[in-house]
């Protein structure tokens, strides 16, 4: 009995795991986050309930610039309720397809890797409702469509429940495909 406990509590898990990264390491155009977020960058994206139900609208504007090894993302969210937000990251390269980043609303670190065309993009931020902060992980997954388009799929979750996933579609400004 105990075997089999163990057997269906891997396979649980395993089923519950997600896509390694490196299945997308032939995958082109190559994703260079440092070369793609240079220069501003339009972002079109919604939160959706995990019953599907979308409950926000935004557009994002991202201007980003490098100095000395550090890329700054500056981010200026625009909601369909009209509320606005700002969120700066700075981020740098930690080897070889490897990220890290921090900006005033996430806790720690945030961690990523990059392979082919995706990033995998992992950090816990602050989201503020009604009045109080929620700790919420988010696991970001982009993918470089085009040099000019990236679509991005995140899922946010607390105590390994999800709540909620945010889609983006992002498109450089500067850019012909």
């Amino acid at each position: 009995m105990k075997y089999l406990f163990t057997a269906m509590l891997a396979t649980l898990l395993t089923g519950c795991a997600g896509p390694d990264i490196q299945q997308y390491q032939a995958v082109t155009p190559q994703l260079d986050p440092a070369e793609y977020f240079s220069g501003v960058t339009d972002a079109w994206g919604m939160f959706q309930k995990r019953n599907g139900e979308v409950t926000k609208r935004f557009h994002v504007e991202i201007t980003g610039s490098q100095q000395d090894g550090v890329l700054t993302l500056d981010e200026r969210f625009r909601y369909d309720d009209g509320t606005t937000q700002q969120r700066v990251w700075r981020l740098v390269r930690d080897g070889e397809g490897r990220w890290r980043g921090t900006a005033a609303d996430v806790q720690g670190e945030a961690q990523g890797t990059a392979a082919g065309n995706a990033l995998r993009w992992q950090y816990t931020l602050l989201l503020p409702v009604d009045g109080t902060s929620y700790a919420m992980q988010f696991d970001d997954w982009m993918f470089l469509i085009d040099r000019c388009t990236m679509i991005n799929r995140a899922s946010m979750r607390k105590f390994g429940i999800e709540f909620g996933q945010v889609t983006l579609t992002f498109r450089r400004r500067a850019c012909n495909p």
